[in-house]
């Protein structure tokens, strides 16, 4: 099982600031496109991910275990 984190404006559309889930074996894509259809979440194209507090990109594959954070882009002056 993985632990999906959330910040920002995804957390405020999933409704919890963190689910778990099995992503084991799927690319970051994968569970992007599968989380962005359930929860219907805005732009997930420009969402940053982050595994084991590490940026990863959209084909790296999820382990068993893994922590996964989505980071939308932060704009402030």
């Amino acid at each position: 099982m993985n632990k999906v984190l959330f910040f920002a404006h995804l957390r405020d559309a999933v409704g919890e600031e963190f689910l778990t889930v099995n992503a084991s074996g799927k690319t970051v894509a994968e569970l992007k496109a599968e989380l962005s259809a359930k929860y219907n979440l805005p732009k997930m194209e420009t969402i940053m991910t982050a595994i084991n507090e590490e940026f990863a990109s959209h084909d790296e594959v999820i382990r068993d275990g893994d922590e996964i954070a989505f980071i939308p882009p932060v704009s402030g002056g």
